[in-house]
């Protein structure tokens, strides 16, 4: 079965300063999409479609596209703006992304196979991918059956800022019962906190299931996306920072009976560059990694041929 690993990269460089200054964080100059294209691609994937903005298309693809078209077969979606349903027209004054929701709609066109959606700066890890690779590879791709990895919130924190984290709710069998956005979550001690807008404090353990926005999803999702998106365009448009995020439409769906979404526990730790500040951060967590032998360095040296559309898995 072919797998894609969908990589949401249109808002990259927003925070940390721009495409040009995405920093490596490996040792032979990789940056953290690498590790996690390595990661998907071990674990079975054999195509990666890149969700970015049309500006940015020459700059990404001489950085980070053909360095992986190398390794894996890429294709590419692009993430508008003014992509919105009939009848809606973009909002004067309208320059933020729509959120992530939107980002992986805008795949809808490239993405014809279950796919795993992730964020292009954050490392998930190995387990993530083989695990979320294994569900999808048993899923039919005509059944609205999803799935997520779950981090532990006091593990994916930023010490150089809040963060924003779709904090979830499991039932005894494990399967996703609710998942509610959280943003600007900061580090609390050993827990965490979240200054809400009448200015009180939600307090969390730090022991919170959380998603990072690695999900993995059949083909089914993107009419349930735009017919959503939609909704979320008829009540929120106005607000020129509204986000249409991807854990709300699972929420929706879960609850009215659509889809289901299986939460897999993994152990791996999550680490992102976020913020400038973070860089030091993902070097060292990487360099460790490379040491216990989890990753070889160069990364992609000794990487074997692989028929990307052929072939399920790729032996690295």
């Amino acid at each position: 079965m072919n797998l894609t690993l969908a990589i949401l990269a249109a808002g990259i460089g927003s925070r940390y300063g721009g495409l040009k200054q995405i920093d490596p964080v490996g040792p032979s100059g990789e940056i953290v999409v690498d590790y996690s294209i390595f990661d998907a691609r071990r674990a079975g994937f054999n195509k990666v479609v890149f969700v970015i903005r049309k500006d940015i298309e020459k700059d990404f693809r001489a950085a980070i596209g053909n360095r992986i078209e190398k390794q894996i077969a890429v294709d590419y979606a692009f993430q508008r703006l003014d992509d919105l349903p009939q009848g809606f027209t973009l909002p004067a004054g309208r320059v933020k992304p729509w959120g992530t929701g939107h980002a992986i709609l805008a795949g809808r066109n490239a993405i014809r196979e279950n796919f795993v959606a992730i964020n292009a700066d954050d490392f998930y890890g190995r387990t993530s991918y083989a695990r979320i690779g294994e569900f999808l590879r048993a899923t039919a791709p005509e059944s609205p059956a999803y799935t997520m990895a779950a981090f532990t919130l006091r593990n994916t924190l930023s010490e150089n800022g809040t963060v924003a984290r779709g904090v979830c709710k499991t039932d005894t069998r494990g399967f996703l019962t609710g998942v509610t956005e959280r943003t600007k979550i900061e580090r609390d001690g050993s827990g965490a906190r979240m200054t809400l807008e009448d200015g009180s404090a939600l307090i969390f353990t730090g022991d919170e299931p959380v998603s990072m926005n690695i999900w993995g999803f059949t083909p089914t999702l993107f009419p349930f996306l735009s017919d959503q998106f939609a909704a979320f365009l008829a009540d929120n448009a106005k607000d020129l920072k509204a986000e249409f995020y991807i854990p709300a439409v699972v929420d929706m769906l879960i609850h009215t009976g659509h889809a289901t979404a299986r939460v897999l526990q993994t152990p791996d730790k999550w680490f992102g560059v976020t913020y400038p500040a973070d860089k030091p951060t993902v070097v060292a967590a990487i360099r460790a990694l490379i040491e216990t032998g989890a990753y070889p360095s160069p990364l992609w040296a000794n990487a074997p041929a692989c028929q990307p559309l052929e072939k399920a898995h790729c032996k690295l």
